[in-house]
């Protein structure tokens, strides 16, 4: 049984040994504190890169047309591809990886009220359009377009935090009257939008815009989330075809890449993620370098202290002490340095990454120049990271104690 004096001994040790004591305890803390840091900054970077996607869904997909390059079927190139009902008809019915779909007309407009006015980005789009692109309206501050909207052709505005500041200020909009290039229409609600925050912005009933900016017929664009699209290779199939389909509705190429311009959100996700996994594991191997360096360091002055303490233990063994005892003091030791420590570590490395963290929540515009957000580590990982101290402490004191111990007690007690 390990009773109160055997705790008493391994302090008195502790003490009588301060120098050795603190670099052993500086190597564990260190170690894990330099763990704890490079993983939060790895994390911290990661979820900044990943805010400049927004809240909108990474499987979401836009086509917009453009202009052909290739002559095809004896039409000539240099043709203009407009998107229209048949576009829409085909991703609707005959795409099954479609989930959610939006025709979207986008016009540059003047927006004013009273004497305030400022240009704005008018987007006419259907309610599935928040599934799309993560539209959140804000709390208490009004709803989204409805289906209702589209059939009656209202000429309602959903405006962004933005656009409500320049023209209301601290004034609550709902209700109130916009005017849009001479159109008066009215403010049905206030909507975040974290990939649009730099630019004042209106969604307004696809219906309405289409009558009213864009000749009843058409559509600048079509977004559309799909399904069960999860890694590079399926999602260039998916496009592949997508195109190939779009080609023989609008006759053109297939491989005339110019003709039609899809902004994958998928693709470019996939492609982050995957320079975020590499330096991940990249960051990992230092981590762990960090840790395995720690423990090194750990192992070498508990061989040092086991062979300053050789006479003692010889003395010990003489007395009568067996040698488990003696194992287990130093182990004991060794384990309580590294717990101590290390935890210490553990604390100012989460502690710092905490502070930092709501250092950047205050200073929004600085966490945006700097890409970098929410430095964290699961606490799972800290406790795996303790864990793996704690038992490489045991060993570190295991092994030296273990020759230690097999040392006959007369040339124990000769050794200098």
């Amino acid at each position: 049984m390990f009773d109160l004096d055997s705790w008493t001994e391994i302090i008195s040790s502790i003490r009588k040994n301060k120098l050795r004591t603190f670099l052993t305890g500086f190597s564990i803390s260190w170690s894990i504190f330099m763990f704890i840091i490079l993983l939060a900054s790895s994390n911290g970077a990661k979820n900044g890169v990943m805010t400049t996607f927004g809240s909108r869904d990474v499987n979401s997909i836009s086509i917009l047309g453009r202009t052909t390059s290739i002559p095809f079927k004896g039409l000539p190139d240099n043709r203009k591809i407009e998107l229209d009902q048949k576009d829409f008809d085909l991703i609707n019915n005959q795409i099954l990886q479609k989930e959610f779909i939006s025709p979207c007309i986008t016009i540059s407009a003047t927006a004013s009220h009273k004497s305030d006015y400022t240009t704005v980005t008018l987007v006419g789009v259907y309610p599935e359009y928040t599934n799309i692109n993560g539209i959140k309206i804000k709390d208490k501050q009004g709803r989204f377009i409805s289906g209702l909207d589209i059939n009656k052709q209202r000429k309602v505005a959903v405006i962004n935090q933005r656009l409500k500041d320049v023209l209301y200020q601290n004034r609550d909009p709902v209700g109130e009257d916009i005017i849009i290039n001479k159109l008066r229409f009215t403010v049905i609600g206030v909507f975040d939008e974290t990939s649009s925050t730099s630019i004042e912005k209106a969604y307004i009933p696809f219906s309405t815009s289409q009558l009213l900016f864009y000749g009843g017929w058409g559509f600048t664009s079509l977004a559309f989330t799909v399904k069960n699209l999860n890694t590079k290779k399926s999602n260039e199939r998916f496009i592949e075809d997508l195109r190939s389909r779009l080609g023989s509705l609008h006759q053109f190429d297939s491989k005339d890449e110019q003709a039609v311009d899809f902004s994958n959100q998928l693709d470019t996700y996939l492609q982050t993620l995957g320079i975020f996994n590499a330096v991940n594991v990249f960051i990992w191997v230092i981590g762990i370098g960090t840790l395995f360096a720690g423990i090194v360091g750990i192992s070498n002055i508990m061989l040092i202290t086991v062979r300053e303490r050789t006479r003692e233990f010889g003395i010990r063994k003489a007395l009568g002490a067996k040698p488990y005892s003696i194992l287990r003091h130093i182990v004991v030791e060794s384990v309580v340095i590294t717990a101590l420590f290390g935890y210490l570590g553990l604390f100012v490395g989460i502690g710092l990454n905490k502070i930092f963290g709501l250092f950047l929540e205050k200073n929004v515009e600085l966490a945006s120049l700097a890409i970098f957000e929410n430095p964290s580590v699961a606490i799972s990982t800290a406790i795996g990271a303790m864990i793996v101290l704690v038992i490489a402490g045991v060993f570190a004191g295991y092994f030296p104690a273990r020759l230690a111990v097999k040392v006959p007690a007369v040339e124990a007690m000769r050794a200098e």
